[in-house]
């Protein structure tokens, strides 16, 4: 009959949209994010800790995913005896192995050679009662109670003043390290960008050619969206971050050498985060 045939086209149409649905995509975790240190800072309410060029990882209890949700593929045995709470830390093989620790944590099948090189360094409890103070004295009571070797809380101290962190800061840094991490010692827990975690790193400036204009996108069409710049060593990158409006109207032309910014470069003297500053001379 005419509604019989009318009914099995309808869960015919119901069955390829269930088959072409898209699968969901992770959404980015509920964390705590740093604000920028630039001097604003009473030293003596934070406690200080080295900043890590590694990959953030957060525990839920049973699985370790990134900061935008996703899992990451780590061996079972790697995270088999963490305990059955949250944390919330970075994932590390040493200073300057960002680019080494990334190509571990992004392969979908585990290279498990290369995680017995990756530790786990925990930098907070999320949801946990008490200051951050606190968090940190039940942090290492945890991690020492699961006695996994590769699972350690990171060392949080206290510095006095601006001069004896600027010290540190230089310290670090000279011994390849990217920086230090302020959190308020006596902040509840708390999620979102916030002042209550700050970061602290130094820039470097650098110069460029501009060898050619990448049009925009979205709100920036019929403007620049980035411009292809070379560096005196011959490096070739985009350089997108830190353009204004009236940049992106009226673009640095090509030929011309531009002051940009960045934090470090990478072992193919790729510069980290570059950020236009100016044209030479502006």
């Amino acid at each position: 009959m005419w509604w019989r045939a009318i009914f099995q086209a309808l869960l015919l149409a119901a069955a390829i949209m269930t088959a072409t649905m898209p699968l969901s995509v992770a959404e980015p975790l509920p964390l705590l994010l740093a604000e920028t240190e630039r001097g604003q800072a009473d030293i003596a309410l934070y406690l200080v800790s080295e900043k890590l060029d590694g990959v953030r990882a957060f525990w839920d209890g049973k699985i370790l995913r990134t900061r935008n949700g996703n899992p990451i593929n780590a061996p079972g045995w790697f995270f088999e005896k963490f305990p059955a709470r949250a944390l919330d830390g970075e994932l590390w093989i040493g200073r300057g192995q960002f680019e080494r620790l990334s190509g571990t944590v992004r392969r979908q099948v585990p290279d498990d050679a290369a995680w017995r090189q990756v530790r786990y360094l925990v930098f907070e409890l999320p949801q946990a009662p008490g200051t951050f103070r606190e968090r940190v004295q039940s942090m290492r009571q945890i991690i020492a109670a699961a006695k996994v070797p590769w699972l350690q809380a990171v060392e949080q101290f206290e510095i006095k003043n601006r001069k004896a962190l600027e010290q540190k800061l230089d310290e670090i840094v000279r011994a390849g390290g990217e920086g230090l991490m302020l959190h308020r010692a006596d902040a509840l827990y708390t999620t979102g960008r916030s002042d209550v975690l700050l970061k602290m790193k130094p820039w470097h400036d650098a110069e460029a050619t501009v060898i050619a204009h990448q049009s925009g996108k979205g709100k920036y069409t019929g403007m620049l969206g980035a411009l292809r710049v070379r560096t005196s060593e011959g490096v070739e990158f985009m350089l997108g971050t830190g353009l204004s409006d009236a940049n992106r109207r009226n673009p640095p032309p090509i030929g011309s050498v531009i002051t940009f910014r960045y934090r470090e470069l990478t072992s193919r003297g790729r510069p980290k985060f570059a950020s236009f500053l100016r044209v030479r001379g502006i």
